[in-house]
Order: C-alpha cells, then structure tokens, then sequence
C-alpha cells in the first residue's frame, strides 16, 4: 500500500521496447513531500587493496560525469594524461615494472573510454560477455588471463562513458526479445557477464559503474546480470538487484589460495558473505575456478565442501548452482609471473601434466592432458555431489 499523502492514479497500456510485452504502467501523485530513502554509507576503502596515488587517463575523461566523479574521489592523486587507455609506455610496456607488480595494482588506476561495444556471445557462464565496464584488477591472482594482454603491469582501467555502455546494452537486450528455451546458463533469462576483464566488487570501490549496471538489470525484463568474484565487498549488500544479478563466489582450498589468489578474500570470509548477498536479493553460484590438480587435492576440497554445507543457509542452498573450470594456464603469463611471484607457479607450470590449448579467442594456452583431465573432472563431480548435493554442476571443463 502507498503511504500517506499518495494517490494512485489511472493504469494504462504502454508497449515495452522487448518483443511482445505490454505492462500497465500507473501514474503517482505525491500532496506531500516523502523524505528519500537513506543511503547507506560506504565502508572505508581498504588501503591494504586500494590507495591511489597516480591516475593515467584520456583527456576526454574530463568530459564525462562519471570521470570527472572519480577524480574528485582521489583528489591528492597526481594525474597523467595519456592519448590511450591501453597499453600505456611507461606503464604496461616497461619490464622493470614485474618487481613493483602489486604496487602498481594498489597505488595505480587508469581512466578511458569505452570506444568498442559489443556483446560476446558465450554459452558457459553466460549467453553474453557485456562490454567492458572496467578491465584489470587490483587483486593479484596469478592465474588470470587479463594479465597475458597487458604487458608488465595490470592495474584496474574504468571506464567513464556508462551511459554508453548501458545504452549499448539496453538496446541489445530489447533486440534479443524473450528467451525461447531453457539453457544451463538460465531457464528464463539472457544472462550478461560484467566482469569478465575485472572483478565487479573490487570496480565498485572505485565508482557506481557497478551499481548502475545492477539497476539497469533490474529493470530489464528479459536479461540478467553475473560476475564472478573473488572480494567481498558489503557495500554491494544494498544495491537492490531483485534477484536480477548473480554473484559467483569464487573459491578454491585456503592453503592453495595463499599462494595463487593473492590480494583476495580470505575463503571462510567469501562462503560466509553467501548467506548475506542472497539475503540481500542477489542469486548466489559457486565458481570452482581454476581446480588445480596437486597431492591432496581431493582431501582440501571434500573440507571446502564440508564447511559450505555447515554454513549455508537452507535457502541459500535450494539455489545454488556451480561452474567447474580446470586450470589453463599459458607460457606468457609464466614468464610474467616468474618476475614477481615465482612461488605461485611450482602449483601453475606442470609442463608434464599439460599440453597446448587453443582457446575460443584463439589463444595458445596450456590445459592438463585431455584424458587426465576427464578423470580429474570425475572425480570431482562426485565429490561435489557427495558432500554438497543441493549443488548442482552447470558445466565443468
């Protein structure tokens, strides 16, 4: 019911830009003024992930609201104007820069506009890459393929043209109408991936990119919002996604994850936060992403499933869904990873385990050996299934 001092005004007929929908729209006349709901304050940015004191950026940044926003958030950082957002001289393109990999990611952010928009047609953890809200990350991980494409160093880069991007999308989803047949990624919805280049929750640290996409989302009638991740950031907790997003917590065994997942959540901090974003009107799925084959590695992994299945709540769990992607991993990355975090790789680079992989972008990649990697999967789907049935595997590869 409307609260005191509002009048319900007549519905009417309006034809929706989505195939084939009408809905009533209905009209609300306001006597008196009704306070705006409160909005919730910000936690504190981590300084052990972000402290930005040098902004690259594209001088058409200044043009743009959301540029103009996120330049006032980092006042005291000094500025460098660049002609391009990618591969930057002084920055991607300087080797010396391995040594300093996690301080770049902390004290660096680089500022562009969006030039491609494009919708990528996948079938796994979406039906759709979204374009780029933002690209690198601040987090660490030494397996992510970003890093292969940006030289010596891969801070986070936002995109300020927004309105563009979710322009794009808007226009996209309408031409897609509704979804004829139930598939993995969705029984009902087109599903987006936003994060596929970036981690969402780390992005929204930086501005409303991310929340601005959920609310889009929420009100598109026909699509969905994803990303994965692999920080919890509680500020999420209040965007109001209606079920219209999903998060996939990423994660994988503790111990392995000191040593690959660096400047990350701690896991027992990201399987706890699942209980609060579903209570908070996301949709929750597991990423089981990279699965890296080690001595022990069943054991670790029947714990994590164990202590999903204590923590999550029963509605939590009626919910769930999983992807499970074995590890790739490629001999640029390695060598990159050498530079900065060599550790990491006695568990990534097992040349005797692996063989070439041509990805879908047509990227020359390592994987485990095809029939080794079968059993792996085995194995670990039922070890999925014993300790935590009410998760069923999407896909697995």
């Amino acid at each position: 019911m409307p609260g005191c001092g509002t009048l319900l005004g007549p519905s009417w007929p309006q034809f929706h830009p989505i195939k084939g929908l009408t809905y009533l729209k209905t009209a609300c006349y306001s006597l008196f003024p009704t306070p705006a709901p409160p909005i919730a304050t910000p936690h504190p940015m981590p300084s052990w992930l972000l402290d930005i004191q040098t902004i690259y950026h594209q001088p058409e940044v200044l043009d743009y609201q959301r540029g103009r926003e996120i330049l006032d958030t980092f006042p005291r950082a000094e500025r460098i104007v660049v002609d391009s957002h990618w591969k930057i001289p002084g920055l991607n393109g300087f080797e010396g820069n391995l040594e300093n990999w996690n301080k770049i990611k902390r004290n660096v952010l680089v500022l562009g506009v969006k030039s491609s928009l494009y919708a990528q047609p996948n079938s796994r953890s979406s039906d759709f890459i979204a374009p780029s809200h933002a690209n690198g990350c601040a987090m660490a991980c030494t397996y992510c393929y970003v890093s292969r494409q940006k030289g010596f160093a891969n801070p986070i880069t936002t995109f300020v043209n927004i309105e563009a991007i979710m322009g794009y999308l808007r226009r996209h989803a309408a031409r897609q109408g509704w979804k004829a047949q139930p598939s993995q990624v969705d029984p009902k919805y087109w599903v987006y991936d936003l994060g596929c280049n970036s981690d969402c929750s780390v992005d929204a640290l930086i501005s409303d990119n991310v929340r601005d996409l959920i609310t889009l989302f929420r009100n598109l009638p026909n699509a969905k919002a994803s990303f994965a991740t692999k920080f919890v950031n509680r500020d999420l907790l209040d965007y109001d996604p209606q079920r219209k997003t999903r998060i996939r917590l990423s994660l994988m065994p503790q111990r392995i994850a000191k040593a690959v997942d660096v400047r990350t959540s701690p896991m027992a901090e990201r399987i706890r936060s699942i209980n609060d974003f579903y209570a908070a009107g996301y949709e929750v799925h597991l990423n089981f992403s990279p699965v890296i084959y080690y001595d022990g590695w069943q054991d670790d992994y029947r714990q994590l499933f164990d202590e999903l299945a204590d923590v999550l709540r029963p509605e939590a769990k009626t919910q769930l869904g999983a992807e499970v992607i074995f590890l790739t991993h490629n001999e640029k990355l390695h060598q990159i990873n050498l530079g900065w975090h060599p550790k990491g790789e006695e568990l990534l680079w097992k040349p005797e385990l692996q063989e070439t992989k041509y990805s879908q972008m047509g990227g020359r990649n390592m994987r485990y050996k095809r029939g080794f990697k079968a059993g792996l999967i085995d194995e670990f789907s039922a070890l999925l299934k014993e300790r935590l049935p009410e998760c069923p595997i999407r896909y697995a590869f």
